[in-house]
């Protein structure tokens, strides 16, 4: 199945787009959050809950009755959300959540969940390498040292296979300034190997590397937390790794809004 261009078309009756229905929606993308403004919220097939849709990921249903998982938000015809989580997709897959959504028989191809994984991996190495190219990434031991001096850093990337002494003298800046700031600290993205980031960029391998704040650092926050729901963004075996952690989950639930503030 081409998820492009076999899913079914738009529905023509303007009720069928009207927000607040149990499962359908528009191909738009989810929001971010935004100051002064609350998105609509759609209901999360796992749990049956009403759900802000920055958390959950988009799914359209093909003609054959195929499930995909629409990644960029942009797929065709009425879709359905869940919660962007292994946990939330394999409820929903013992308890028929997708062909309940679908309101017919609904196919899931195995492995659905690290389709989803996949998929997400790339887009946020494809919004690393966007950042590269927008001139918004720092990257390199010292850069990124001297980028997290200024306060303005807000998403940390750490290859995984990277040293921890570089790695903990970058975390002890951005931290500390964070605090003296009172700003939200930067999100950290350890997950990646060293060739696969130098690969995003174009370089052999890139170990230390960030995004300072605005448009370009929520759209990888965004993307990030959703990966974060399918895969460990600080790797197992970091000898540091309680310390990471622990730095990561200062990170508030308004931290979009405080990065990306104008959105």
């Amino acid at each position: 199945m081409n998820p492009h261009t076999d899913i079914n078309p738009a529905p023509d009756s303007e009720s069928d787009n009207k927000p607040g229905r149990d499962s359908g929606d528009e191909p738009d993308k989810a929001p971010l959050r935004s100051h002064g403004h609350k998105p609509r919220e759609r209901k999360e097939i796992s749990s049956g809950e009403l759900r802000d849709p920055a958390d959950m990921l988009r799914l359209a249903f093909s003609p054959d009755g195929q499930v995909v998982a629409d990644i960029f938000g942009k797929l065709p015809g009425r879709g359905a959300w869940i919660e962007a989580t292994r946990s939330a997709v394999e409820h929903a897959l013992k308890t028929g959540a997708f062909s309940r959504a679908a309101k017919r028989k609904i196919t899931v191809p195995d492995g659905f969940a690290d389709m989803i994984e996949a998929g997400l991996n790339a887009r946020v190495l494809g919004m690393i390498g966007m950042a590269k190219r927008a001139g918004q990434l720092e990257s390199g031991f010292e850069n990124v040292r001297s980028s997290a001096r200024t306060g303005e850093m807000a998403v940390r990337i750490e290859a995984s296979d990277g040293k921890s002494d570089g790695r903990s003298k970058i975390r002890v800046v951005a931290k500390a300034l964070a605090k003296e700031l009172e700003t939200a600290p930067p999100l950290l993205i350890g997950c990646f190997n060293a060739a696969k980031l130098g690969k995003t960029v174009g370089r052999d391998n890139m170990v230390h590397a960030c995004v300072p704040r605005g448009k370009m650092a929520t759209a990888i926050i965004h993307e990030a937390r959703r990966l974060a729901g399918f895969r460990e963004l600080v790797p197992v075996d970091w000898p540091d790794r309680e310390y990471e952690i622990g730095f990561i989950t200062e990170l508030s639930d308004e931290i979009s809004s405080d990065i990306g503030s104008g959105i």
